[in-house]
């Protein structure tokens, strides 16, 4: 197998396009929230929309789609579809507000003068999804693989 063919499966092609796609939208919802171009959140994790949610959810759905709903391959995609979305929103996203807190703690420890600044480099606050982010990136993925399925039908 040539690396390019892993263009004509469209299971693997829906999921790098949704997977991208919400890596992409990342920096205009940055923006939205923010009011200034962030381009680190192309290559960050955490943010709206998730691509985790996005490129399991298209994956899975291109599975369904052109392997069949009933078939062993599908429910193995669904059962990891669950991890990763429950994993997102719940132990990721308890890590980051973790982080959040503790970095609170230490700007605070900082400021008083108890420990150089020098020694102290701030946790990634952002590794970890809201609910909804986590809803959008599942949509986006239903999505991409229906528009795969639909312009890549089954021979």
């Amino acid at each position: 197998m040539r690396v390019w063919e892993v263009f004509s499966s469209p299971v693997a092609l829906a999921g790098m396009i949704a997977a991208s796609l919400a890596q992409i939208l990342k920096v205009p919802f940055g923006y939205w929230r923010n009011k200034q171009v962030d381009w680190s959140l192309l290559l960050d994790s955490g943010g709206m929309p998730s691509s985790h949610s996005a490129l399991i959810s298209s994956i899975t759905t291109a599975i369904g789609l052109y392997v069949g709903w009933d078939s062993p391959l599908f429910a193995l995609a669904f059962a990891l579809a669950i991890i990763v979305v429950y994993d997102a929103t719940g132990v990721r996203r308890q890590a980051g507000l973790q982080a959040a807190r503790i970095n609170l703690i230490v700007e605070d420890i900082i400021q008083t003068g108890k420990v150089p600044e020098k020694e102290w480099e701030a946790l990634r606050e952002s590794i970890g999804h809201s609910p909804a982010e986590a809803f959008a990136g599942v949509l986006l993925g239903l999505s991409i693989a229906v528009g795969i399925r639909l312009l890549m039908p089954p021979a």
